[in-house]
């Protein structure tokens, strides 16, 4: 029982000073001082927090030289091997000649920034995870980013603890999800070339639209629920009371249906199922 009350308390400190670590690296000297102690005290206490994955290799994309520091500090400890670097055109580099586990990289990067980065490692074939740091003022939406081939983002400011299970999701997802083809009657998808065919034509859609067609193709057979779409397609600044659902669901209805065949079905006070019949 004592044993669990201290390991506890070693959890509570370690995640308190990460937390405020995310708002204050700009100028945090003197706490930058006490965390880099805490962590020597951790490690010569040999102690292990549970999200901890070994042999795992990550490559930090970030030009705050503060931030990225404050990041390797924090997960070198947890066992993870991590490499730096300060600008866009050394990540690339970094991230051709070798083999990571995971790449996290910011999007507004010198030399090349971070769309270019996903473009040249998708174009070299490289599925490696890659999860990106943003200014919400950078990315229009999260499925733009997806579309470039990301596998994740995370908006800045951030606690290290949400850093940390994102990480964590991505490294634990099967290599075999990239180039999936999803298929429900004559349509066929190819998120990761955002392409969707009908009977083999190629069909025109939006981001979101694509976006809402892959999570309802994805859940086919299931209803989905107005909340759960919302959560899924659009970020928490979304207006839940809007009638932006309803509109790409008759959007989409338009593109991929005919006066024949319905392949989107409304259940009334419940949500929305695709499937070959209601």
């Amino acid at each position: 029982m004592a044993k669990n009350i201290i390991t506890y308390i070693k959890i509570s400190l370690y995640f308190f000073f990460i937390k405020n670590l995310d708002f204050l690296y700009p100028t945090c000297g003197i706490i930058k001082l006490i965390f880099n102690s805490y962590l020597i005290l951790l490690s010569k206490n040999k102690f292990t927090v549970k999200i901890k994955i070994k042999n795992m290799r990550l490559l930090i994309i970030e030009d705050d030289k503060e931030l990225s520091c404050l990041l390797s500090t924090a997960l070198k400890p947890l066992a993870y091997a991590v490499d730096t670097a300060e600008d866009g055109e050394k990540g690339l580099n970094l991230a051709l000649i070798n083999s990571y586990d995971l790449i996290i990289t910011d999007y507004n990067l010198p030399l090349l920034n971070g769309r270019e980065i996903i473009e040249r490692i998708r174009n070299e074939k490289r599925s490696t995870p890659i999860l990106v740091l943003s200014v919400r003022s950078e990315i229009n939406d999260r499925v733009e980013l997806l579309n470039l081939g990301a596998d994740d983002y995370l908006a800045k400011p951030f606690t290290l603890a949400e850093l940390l299970a994102r990480i964590k999701a991505l490294l634990r997802r099967p290599q075999n999800i990239k180039n999936k083809i999803l298929t429900i009657g004559d349509l066929e998808m190819q998120p990761d070339r955002f392409l969707i065919t009908k009977s083999g034509k190629k069909i025109s859609l939006s981001s979101k639209e694509f976006a809402l067609l892959q999570y309802l193709i994805e859940n086919k057979g299931e209803i989905l629920s107005r909340q759960k779409i919302m959560e899924h397609v659009w970020d928490e600044n979304a207006d839940p009371f809007s009638n932006t659902i309803e509109v790409h669901i008759m959007n989409l209805r338009k593109k991929i249906e005919t006066t024949k065949r319905a392949m989107i079905f409304t259940y009334s006070n419940r949500g929305y199922k695709i499937d070959v019949e209601k």
